[in-house]
């Protein structure tokens, strides 16, 4: 009986230690439990949970980098607009019949130099990071409108259009691509001297300074992550749509803050990752979608959306500094 006890308060434990680690998860599971109940076998059919995945895997790829600069405190307000004018670049590369190497690596490369500028004026000038990245937005934003005059390109090369809308063995290609990037991403910040300095920037900048951390090339490079993502995002979006606009990445720069913030990654930085930051965007896809099956109009998705992104930052904050306290 002793033995039985003993095995039922260390179960106990275990769930109290996980419900603090991921309070995202019970989230999660509620919120998918809610559905599959309400929506019934449309909503667990293989073909809409395929379809989540899918939606998941891009969203995922640009929450991403936004997660490597909340890590540091910071932030990138900057992603849609990234987006946009890199996925317009390529798009243009693509309809003068130019390689699709060659427009994909010159679309990256200008999402990775609009990070890397938002780096070095956030880390090397010291302006704050949503005053640099709100005006980058704008920038990048209007960059877009002015390469493609406000036109719609449309029609790419079936070639190029597998990177987005293709499957291999069956699994959509976005999904495969979202895998490849977590898991460099995951080991790049937990088995990396560059991951703890991150880390480390983060939760303390001037200690992180005092002990040797260059503290000005870790902020750099997290943005220039974040933007060489946004790109590959926006790249991978107008190859499943098969057309690109300046407008594109609008939709996104709002959903990847909130993702991260639902994950458990604070605004403060130093704490969290992109393991809780994909529970975060599992939550986002599955009310809209789940909510989409049940014919809900966008209006209410939108305040159930905003009430689900308070509440789980009111979770994550609840869990940190109550249940902590109490163990």
């Amino acid at each position: 009986m002793e033995e039985i006890g003993g095995r039922k308060d260390n179960y106990i434990s275990y769930l109290k230690k996980f419900s603090f680690q991921y309070p995202q998860v019970i989230m999660l599971i509620l919120i998918f439990g809610l559905f599959s109940s309400l929506a019934g076998s449309w909503f667990l059919s293989v073909q809409n949970l395929i379809n989540v995945l899918r939606q998941t895997s891009l969203l995922y790829i640009l929450a991403i980098g936004q997660t490597f600069v909340i890590l540091t405190a910071g932030i990138d307000l900057s992603i849609g607009g990234v987006l946009s004018v890199s996925s317009c670049i390529c798009a243009i590369l693509l309809s003068q019949k130019l390689p699709i190497s060659f427009a994909m690596t010159i679309a990256l490369m200008i999402g990775t130099l609009f990070g890397l500028a938002n780096g070095v004026i956030v880390a090397k000038i010291g302006i704050h990071p949503f005053i640099v990245t709100y005006s980058m937005m704008w920038i990048s934003k209007g960059a877009a409108y002015v390469i493609l005059g406000g036109d719609v390109l449309y029609g790419f090369p079936p070639s190029f259009r597998f990177l987005g809308a293709g499957q291999i063995l069956g699994i959509p290609v976005p999904i495969i691509w979202a895998g490849i990037i977590f898991f460099m991403c995951y080991v790049l910040l937990v088995q990396t001297r560059f991951g703890r300095a991150l880390y480390g920037v983060g939760a303390n900048a001037e200690s992180a300074r005092l002990v040797g951390i260059n503290v000005s090339k870790i902020n750099v490079i997290a943005y220039g992550i974040s933007g060489v993502l946004a790109s590959l995002g926006g790249l991978l979006y107008i190859s499943r749509l098969n057309s690109a606009e300046p407008a594109i990445g609008e939709l996104f720069l709002l959903e990847t803050i909130a993702a991260v913030i639902i994950g458990g990654t604070p605004f403060n930085g130093g704490e969290g990752g992109i393991e809780r930051t994909l529970i975060g965007v599992f939550v986002i896809v599955l009310i809209v979608n789940g909510m989409n099956i049940l014919g809900i109009a966008s209006f209410w998705q939108d305040l159930v959306l905003g009430v689900i992104i308070i509440a789980g930052t009111l979770i994550n904050e609840y869990v940190r500094k109550r249940v902590y306290r109490w163990w």
